[in-house]
């Protein structure tokens, strides 16, 4: 029924301008934070229980929304009762920011795939921060909070701007991503560096969170796709050294790679790219950092998810949990439904 008929209403809103049918769908979902009786409803439909300890979090299933959905928090309610077995929101930043120019983001039907240069567009750390402390009740589900650096922000100032976003959240997190891995962001990806990672990690991992009683919430690093291995490698040290709990692979990718020839046209529109045409370049990177690391440190597999058996290739290729984004707009919550059970079947 998605499929065949809300996906192409939500495609047709705003003349099929991709952002502006993200917001409307948005919207929606925010509003039925106040109709508990459907919330149950959808959740009797596409909630499956499959439950994982990863990182020592308690996931009632290993699927996740990704960042970038919901970058402010302001559907919460409804991620779960789609399904989802956890939520990561932002990538939010210090200081709020209106993103790049519109239009900046693409949808690529026939490839299953999403082209985005949004720019960290998000209300900031301190907005996210109200908006959590005054939620009426739990989420139920782990809540991971993606920390980027604002643009206005210089590089050599970023663990000073990540460590602001971190001390105002970091009390209503159950994880913490540390996204150093967006093409959006000028310069953002140089944070990958060696000698810039370690010191961002050392900065973040483990350090207390304030007005939170209990230990910190683990730190997650998300790296890019279109690392060298020998540079994931490095990043893979960095972690293990400086305390970080786990890896998210990956971010989207500059790469333009497995386009379906209806898609083409959009090939040259400048961002990351995500879906299905990244599908094998994430298990690679997964079955990478399983080998690397021995299997010690966990990995979200995000990226090319689009139907059950994808997400199975990256549990097997080591994934401890998987995240949606762009499968999630072109199949719905049927989707996270499939890939949950999926996930408990196999177990």
């Amino acid at each position: 029924m998605f499929e065949r008929v809300v996906r192409p209403v939500l495609f047709r809103i705003g003349g099929g301008d991709a952002e502006r049918a993200h917001e409307w769908t948005l919207a929606r979902l925010a509003g039925l934070a106040g109709r508990p009786a459907l919330l149950r409803a959808l959740a009797a439909r596409y909630a499956v229980r499959a439950p994982r300890t990863v990182c020592g979090i308690d996931f009632p299933n290993p699927v996740g929304l990704a960042a970038g959905m919901d970058k402010d928090g302001a559907a919460l309610p409804a991620w779960p009762a789609l399904g989802f077995g956890f939520v990561e929101v932002g990538t939010v930043t210090r200081h709020a920011q209106p993103g790049n120019p519109r239009p900046r983001l693409f949808r690529l039907p026939a490839s299953e795939g999403v082209i985005n240069r949004m720019g960290f567009n998000n209300a900031g750390a301190d907005a996210l921060a109200a908006r959590l402390a005054a939620r009426p009740r739990p989420l139920g589900v782990p809540l991971g909070i993606s920390l980027g650096k604002s643009k206005t922000t210089p590089l050599a100032e970023a663990v000073g701007d990540y460590l602001y976003s971190y001390d105002a959240l970091a009390r209503y997190a159950d994880y913490v991503a540390v996204n150093v891995s967006s093409p959006n962001t000028p310069g953002l990806r140089a944070l990958q560096d060696r000698a810039s990672l370690e010191e961002l990690v050392a900065a973040l991992a483990g350090r207390p969170a304030p007005g939170r009683s209990g230990p910190p919430p683990p730190v997650l690093v998300k790296i890019a796709p279109d690392l060298a291995d020998s540079a994931v490698a490095e990043a893979l040290d960095v972690c293990v050294r400086g305390g970080a709990a786990g890896v998210i692979a990956t971010n989207t990718t500059l790469g333009r790679a497995h386009l379906a020839p209806a898609d083409q046209a959009r090939a040259a529109e400048a961002g990351g790219l995500s879906g299905r045409p990244l599908a094998d370049r994430t298990r690679a990177v997964v079955a990478f950092i399983h080998r690397e690391t021995g299997g010690g440190l966990p990995v979200v597999g995000v990226g090319g998810i689009t139907g059950a058996d994808d997400a199975a290739r990256l549990f097997d290729a080591g994934a401890s949990l998987v995240q949606l984004y762009s499968g999630f707009i072109f199949h719905g919550p049927p989707l996270v439904r499939a890939v949950a059970r999926a996930a408990r079947d196999r177990r």
